[in-house]
């Protein structure tokens, strides 16, 4: 601390605080579409802090912890307070309940993370990664709202939705992430052209499209997990 801080990567970081903070703020106002858009923003600022890091060799233990802090507001509380205040406030205790079940699970998922950085978690992320867990709850209001429009009483099915990511998080099912991609490589022709129709088809359907994005992504850790689960199992019995 006494050689002082890298100003690019940090202020980054702090935009997504930002964009958090004002999705909190906006939620008790009503606005809650602009308080999901302002979380989706906010991955982009968690994404781009990681790499300029990286990229400048510029990555500090202080840089790490603010980003944990960072994805806490960002990724945990606002999506906790946006969630409450769109769908699970006519719940009562079990809607805040829920909704605090998602920040406490967040804030353990961050600390499991920060203990495993460089170990464990080296490749794939252990548990769902909580800016994968407040995506899915930003782009949920975004898809309700556009194909069904206000919400209205109680939904069951929506407050399923921070239980099941709150369990996600601190689970030990197995997420990819950006980081196990090597851009260095070679890669085929037909991936750029799917990754070319996936940003034509989120600028044509965004509020459609993001939400099966992180939706497929939540269910694929848990397939994949499944699977290993099974085969560790019959690993065991063969050995047996």
């Amino acid at each position: 601390m006494r050689k002082g801080i890298y100003i690019l990567p940090n202020t980054l970081t702090l935009c997504g605080m930002f964009c958090g903070f004002f999705a909190i703020l906006v939620s008790f106002k009503g606005h809650y579409i602009y308080a999901a858009w302002a979380i989706l923003i906010a991955n982009i600022f968690d994404g781009l802090d990681g790499w300029v890091a990286r990229l400048t060799n510029s990555t500090t233990k202080f840089g790490i912890e603010l980003d944990s802090l960072s994805d806490l507001v960002a990724f945990g509380v606002a999506p906790a307070v946006l969630i409450y205040s769109w769908a699970l406030q006519p719940f009562g205790r079990l809607g805040w309940g829920a909704a605090f079940l998602f920040v406490i699970c967040g804030a353990l998922r961050l600390a499991r993370y920060n203990v495993q950085m460089g170990t464990a978690e080296s490749k794939a992320f252990t548990g769902l990664p909580i800016p994968g867990a407040g995506t899915v709850v930003a782009s949920l209001v975004l898809f309700y709202n556009e194909i069904w429009g206000v919400i209205e009483g109680r939904n069951y099915p929506v407050l399923f939705i921070p239980f099941l990511l709150a369990v996600l998080m601190v689970s030990t099912l197995r997420f990819h992430g950006l980081k196990e991609l090597d851009f260095k490589k070679r890669r085929p022709f037909w991936l750029l052209v799917v990754i070319g129709s996936a940003f034509v088809l989120i600028f044509m359907y965004p509020e459609i499209v993001i939400f099966v994005f992180a939706i497929t992504y939540v269910f694929w850790g848990i397939i994949e997990g499944t699977y290993i689960l099974q085969k560790k199992r019959r690993a065991k019995k063969k050995a047996q």
